[in-house]
């Protein structure tokens, strides 16, 4: 059955995969993402130029995200989340310490944290519990990894900034 109106993936393209691809492993791994292979050699080798890792629930799979090559000649180019566009995308993680592994992962590849892990509740937007980290990706692009108790609870969560 198809999940009518939810995500089925999204496709990020990077500039280096060399760089990226050990990156988006180290942030979804934890987080409960398994890789799979694609259907070309691309996926293949020492040096593959993509990745897919897949989110998987009683259903099959409920997500995947892709990594591919960016045009050649813009490898060189910083994501500005300030353009038309994403500005980040949040992960939602199990517990606070999944988020602290997540850091710990990142930082062990020199990945450029932009907020360390810290409890948001006292922040206005943020909901009692809101615990995250900010990271940018070899390419700039802001992503977070954010453990909301009340998600957890019940599946689902209110808006935030």
């Amino acid at each position: 059955m198809a999940r009518s109106g939810s995500p089925a993936h999204i496709d990020i393209s990077v500039g280096d995969p060399d760089r990226s691809i050990p990156f988006y492993a180290a942030l979804l791994v934890p987080l409960g993402y398994r890789r799979r292979r694609g259907p070309a050699p691309a996926w293949d080798g020492t040096h593959p130029t993509r990745a897919t890792w897949c989110l998987e629930d009683e259903g099959g799979i409920a997500f995947e995200i892709e990594l591919r090559p960016a045009r050649p000649g813009s490898g060189d180019r910083r994501y500005d989340r300030y353009e038309p566009g994403p500005h980040h995308i949040a992960f939602h993680a199990p517990s606070r310490a999944a988020v602290d592994t997540v850091h710990r992962a990142l930082m062990g590849l020199g990945a450029s944290v932009l907020d360390p892990p810290a409890d948001y509740s006292d922040q206005p937007g943020y909901e009692d519990g809101y615990y995250a980290a900010f990271f940018a990706d070899p390419d700039g692009f802001k992503l977070e990894v954010a453990h909301i108790p009340s998600a957890n609870r019940t599946g689902v969560r209110r808006d935030s900034p």
